[in-house]
């Protein structure tokens, strides 16, 4: 069986955000950029099934300019077998993301997409739900452990939600987003850095995948969060609860 894997191309989590000066958006200039850490986790889980020997193939796929074959590479090298570069310059929302991967789904025919619940930098957390209602395919979210049944065509998903953990059955094929908690990802070691650069990308322009890309979400405002005003010292507790009762007025 197949398996795809959707992985995104975002501003590094370990860099201070800087918003454009004209408020359009987030700078991405001159800014270290790496695969979303949420693809990362559903690429290592995808990789972990195909090493049991659950799944022959594993593919990813990444959206965007021609700097997300970096992000491919470095999925390459972690594990992947091949990818697949849908390049466009245009801004995608969820629902443009969702209806191009089904459009590569419908040419691929794996039996399993896999992919991170959410992107760090928007933080839609859509993407996997749009497309496994334009599949109508079953779908497991929030993912904290999977376990694939090859012989019944089945995936046993424990997904996270507030009052604990729920476990469902899945027919394949189906959609499975990743949690925080499902695995630890690997390191890409050097040897495999450098065996990546040989492997597949594939190249598709939304056109050639007959979708058309448009935009149903418009970004008035982009805006840092208020800065927290600085703490003070009290001398004693009755000057704390002073504070607490007339400034912050939480008492």
């Amino acid at each position: 069986m197949k398996i795809m894997v959707a992985i995104k191309r975002v501003v590094d989590y370990a860099v201070k955000i800087r918003v454009k000066p004209d408020k359009t958006g987030v700078e991405t200039t001159n800014v270290k950029m790496s695969m979303n850490p949420f693809c990362e986790i559903a690429l290592e889980e995808a990789i972990r099934v195909r090493e049991s020997g659950r799944a022959a193939e594993v593919i990813i796929v990444s959206m965007g300019p021609q700097q997300c074959v970096d992000t491919l590479r470095t999925g390459l090298a972690m594990g992947a077998d091949r990818g697949i570069h849908v390049e466009t310059r245009e801004t995608l929302f969820p629902l443009s993301v969702a209806k191009l991967l089904k459009a590569l789904i419908d040419v691929e025919k794996p039996e399993l997409l896999i992919m991170g619940k959410q992107a760090i930098d928007d933080d839609f957390n859509q993407t996997g739900q749009m497309v496994a209602g334009l599949l109508n395919w079953p779908q497991g979210t929030f993912a904290s452990k999977v376990v694939l049944d090859k012989e019944k065509q089945a995936v046993t998903v424990d997904r996270e939600v507030d009052g604990g953990l729920e476990t469902l059955c899945l027919d394949l094929p189906a959609v499975i987003t990743t949690d925080l908690r499902l695995n630890q990802p690997r390191y890409a070691t050097l040897p495999n850095i450098m065996k990546a650069k040989s492997k597949v990308i594939k190249k598709y322009t939304p056109d050639e995948l007959s979708v058309q890309i448009k935009s149903d979400l418009e970004i008035v405002q982009v805006t840092e969060p208020p800065k927290r005003k600085a703490g003070v010292l009290v001398s004693s507790v009755d000057e704390l609860i002073d504070k607490l009762k007339n400034e912050a007025r939480v008492v």
